[in-house]
C-alpha cells in the first residue's frame, strides 16, 4: 500500500524554503524600504506581499506532500512525486546499495528524518524521502534489507530459501566509540583546510593593512610575528579539526545485522546507515605518524560508486567504518569482513628510494633559490640559506616514502600500501577488480619503474584514489598485470560458480593480530628480502 510523507514535513519544508522571505521582510522593514507610489502604507504592503508569498509556499508544500507517495514492492521501490510536473520512478531493489537516515537537531525535535537511497554506478543520490517519521525511516531500512534477502533467497530451494527470506537477522555490536577514544580522535585531528581559507581571506581582504603593519616592524620583531602566526595557525587548524571530528563521530556505533553493517554517528547531524557486505569493494586501513606511534588506526569501507554515511551526495569520499581504534581492533574487523591472513609486503626496488631523494632535494634547492632571489629584492629576517637545513629532513622523508610502500598478492586479495603522513593500506578482493592500469611516466621509464593501479567500482576509485603498486620494477609490473588479470578471471569464475562467497568465509582465517594488515607482524618487522 502506498505511503505518504510525514505531515510535519510541511512546516519544516516551508520554513526551509521560506526563511529567505522572512529575512527579506525583516531587512526591508528595519531599513525603512519604501515602495514608490504607496507612501506611508509601504510597510503594510510589504507585510501583505510577504504573507501572500508565505501562504503560496505553504500551499505548495501541502500539495507536494499530499501528492508524494512511495511503496516497497516485491522487487522495486516505487516513488511518485511532483505537483505541476509528475514523476514516477521504479528503482530495482537489487540496485540499491545503501539506505541512509540523517536527522539534524530540528528534525530530531520534530521526530522526522531524511531517507536517502543510494545505488551503484554514481556519486549522486538516487532518491530521497523528505521527510518521514524516524520510526518509518527505520522500518524502511529493515524492510528493504528483508526484501533484498528474499530476492537473494529465491535461488535457494525448499525450506532453506524460505528460512533465509523470513528469518530475523541477529545483531552484534562490533564497535562503539567511547568518550576517551572520541577525545583522542579529536586530539589527533587537524583540519588542513584552515590555512588555505585564512590565506584566501588575507590575500583578498586584509593584505594591504597587514603589509603596511609588517613593513613598520624591525627584522627581529617580524620573525617573532611570523612565528606567532605559524603557531596560531597550527592551533586554529587543530581546534577546528578536533571540533569537527567530535561533532561528526559523537556516539559512533557499528553493528553487524545479518549480511550488512549498520552504523550510527553524529552530534548536530545524526546519521543512521547500512553497508551491505556484498557491496563492499575495498577496505582501507589509514593512519598517520601520531596514530602509528600510539597504536591507533582508522578503517574505511568503500562501496560501489558511493561513500556511505555522507550527506547523500557521495562527494565526501569513503566514510570511516571505524574512525579511530586500537590497531588490533581494526584488524579483527578486517578479518571478519575480508579474511586476508598474514601479509608480507614487497617493497619497491632501491632505485625508487634514490628517485624520492632526488625529488625532495630538488624541492629544497628550489626553496633555497627562491630565498636567495627574495633576498636580492628586500631584506629577509633570516639568512637565505636557511632552506638548506631541510636537506636532512628530505633524506629521512625519502627513506620513509620507500619504506611505507609495497604490494602483496594473496590467495584471494591484493594488498597495497602507500603514504607517510597519511599511510593507506588497501585490501581489494580479486573479484572486485574492474581494470588493471599500467602507467609509466618519463622519469619512471628512465629508471625502469612502473605503477600498477587496481581500479574498482569503489567511491575513491571514481576519484582516482585506487589501490596501486607504485614504482615497482618494469618486469615486475608486467608480471603483476598478467597475474592480476589471471586471478581476476579465476575469482570471477569461482564467484559465479558459488565456490567463493562474500568475504571468502570458506577460507581459513588467521589469528586476530597475527598481522597488522600492512605487511608487518610488528612495527619493526621488515618484509622478506629487504633491508632498512
Amino acid at each position: 500500500m502506498p505511503r505518504s510523507l510525514s505531515p510535519l514535513s510541511v512546516p519544516y519544508r516551508a520554513f526551509q524554503r521560506g526563511g529567505g522571505i522572512l529575512v527579506f521582510l525583516a531587512f526591508a522593514l528595519g531599513g525603512g524600504v519604501s515602495i514608490p507610489g504607496v507612501g506611508p502604507a509601504g510597510p503594510l504592503v510589504l507585510v501583505g506581499l510577504g504573507g501572500l508569498a508565505v501562504l503560496a509556499l505553504v500551499g505548495y508544500e501541502v500539495a507536494y506532500v499530499r501528492r508524494f507517495s512511495y511503496e516497497l514492492g516485491g522487487d522495486t521501490l516505487d516513488i511518485d512525486s511532483g505537483v505541476l510536473s509528475r514523476r514516477s520512478r521504479e528503482i530495482p531493489l537489487r540496485r540499491i546499495q545503501n539506505v541512509d537516515i540523517s536527522r539534524n537537531v530540528v528534525q530530531r525535535l520534530l521526530g522526522i528524518a531524511l531517507v536517502s537511497f543510494e545505488t551503484a554506478g554514481g556519486g549522486e543520490t538516487e532518491a530521497q524521502l523528505k521527510y518521514v517519521t524516524f520510526e518509518e525511516a527505520k522500518r524502511l531500512q529493515r524492510e528493504l534489507a528483508r526484501l533484498k534477502r528474499a530476492v537473494d533467497a529465491e535461488a535457494a530451494e525448499g525450506e532453506a530459501g524460505e528460512r533465509a527470506a523470513t528469518a530475523e537477522p541477529e545483531s552484534t555490536e562490533l564497535f562503539a566509540l567511547d568518550r576517551s577514544e572520541l577525545a583522542i580522535l579529536g586530539a589527533l585531528s587537524i583540519d588542513l583546510r584552515v590555512p588555505g581559507i585564512l590565506f584566501l581571506l588575507v590575500s583578498t581582504v586584509g593584505s594591504t593593512v597587514i603589509s603596511s603593519y609588517l613593513d613598520a616592524l624591525p627584522g627581529v620583531a617580524l620573525a617573532g610575528v611570523a612565528g606567532a602566526l605559524v603557531f596560531g595557525l597550527a592551533l586554529v587548524s587543530w581546534a577546528v579539526g578536533a571540533a569537527a571530528s567530535i561533532i561528526e563521530y559523537y556516539d559512533f556505533r557499528l553493528v553487524r545485522s545479518g549480511d550488512e553493517l549498520q552504523y550510527e554517528r553524529g552530534l548536530l547531524q545524526r546519521y543512521d546507515g547500512s553497508i551491505p557486505f556484498d557491496k563492499i569493494q575495498t577496505l582501507t586501513i589509514a593512519d598517520n605518524p601520531l596514530k602509528r606511534h600510539f597504536g591507533y588506526a582508522t578503517l574505511y569501507i568503500e562501496t560501489a560508486g558511493y561513500a556511505p554515511g555522507g550527506s547523500g551526495s557521495g562527494s565526501r569520499g569513503s566514510e570511516a567504518a571505524i574512525p579511530l581504534a586500537k590497531r588490533e581492533h581494526v584488524l579483527e574487523l578486517v578479518e571478519q569482513l575480508e579474511p586476508v591472513g598474514t601479509v608480507d609486503l614487497e617493497r619497491p626496488p632501491r632505485v625508487a628510494r634514490r628517485r624520492y631523494l632526488v625529488r625532495y632535494l630538488l624541492v629544497v634547492g628550489v626553496l633555497t633559490g627562491i630565498s636567495y632571489g627574495a633576498g636580492t629584492l628586500f631584506a629577509l629576517p633570516f639568512p637565505p640559506w636557511i632552506p638548506l637545513l631541510l636537506a636532512p629532513l628530505a633524506v629521512l622523508f625519502a627513506h620513509a616514502t620507500w619504506r611505507n610502500r609495497g604490494h602483496w598478492l594473496g590467495d584471494h586479495h591484493v594488498v597495497t600500501r602507500n603514504g607517510v603522513l597519511r599511510r593507506e593500506t588497501k585490501i581489494v578482493p580479486y573479484y572486485r577488480i574492474q581494470t588493471v592500469i599500467d602507467s609509466r611516466n618519463v622519469f619512471q621509464r628512465r629508471l625502469g619503474l612502473a605503477t600498477v593501479a587496481i581500479d574498482t567500482a569503489g567511491s575513491l576509485s571514481l576519484g582516482g584514489q585506487d589501490a596501486a603498486a607504485v614504482d615497482v620494477a618494469s618486469a615486475r609490473a608486467d608480471e603483476l598485470r598478467a597475474e592480476l588479470e589471471a586471478r581476476l578471471g579465476d575469482a570471477v569464475d569461482a564467484y559465479r560458480a558459488g565456490r567463493a562467497g562474500i568475504g571468502f568465509e570458506d577460507e581459513p582465517r588467521a589469528e586476530p593480530g597475527a598481522s597488522d594488515g600492512d605487511g608487518d607482524e610488528t612495527d619493526d618487522r621488515e618484509p622478506h628480502g629487504e633491508e632498512t
